[in-house]
């Protein structure tokens, strides 16, 4: 998607939250846009408001469409910031332990740290729950 795309969907999610604030999918949506631009910080910061206005989503949406934290997740292994990737991924673990997304997540965050057996241990369970990187 070029840059106008990403740019007029940004203005119509924030029009969606303007008329609804509470809207946890139009936070997500912004979330993952701006990921998709690269915009690491504020991404994290949209993914932070979808989660207060629904903590729930982790665990009833689908994997793929459980982006709030996993990709929040994402976006703190791209800043380095490891230690809040796996923080995150409890967090989704904690709700949904069949969420074999967020162990693949927990499992790259390990493995960036140096913590290889604990990776290979996420990594198996998220394998085991059907996720194929």
């Amino acid at each position: 998607m070029n840059q106008s795309k990403y740019d007029e969907a940004i203005q119509a999610f924030d029009e969606a939250i303007r008329l609804n604030p509470t809207n946890a999918m139009a936070w997500v949506s912004k979330g993952v846009t701006l990921h998709h631009q690269g915009k690491s910080d504020e991404a994290v910061k949209a993914f932070d408001e979808a989660i207060r206005r629904d903590p729930n989503l982790a665990e009833t949406l689908s994997n793929y469409c459980a982006v709030a934290w996993p990709d929040k997740g994402v976006a703190f292994i791209n800043q380095s910031k490891y230690y809040e990737a796996i923080r995150d991924s409890d967090e989704i673990i904690m709700l949904n332990p069949n969420n074999a997304l967020a162990w693949y997540k927990k499992g790259a965050a390990l493995e960036a740290l140096g913590q290889t057996a604990e990776a290979d241990a996420a990594f198996a369970k998220s394998r085991e729950l059907g996720f194929e990187s």
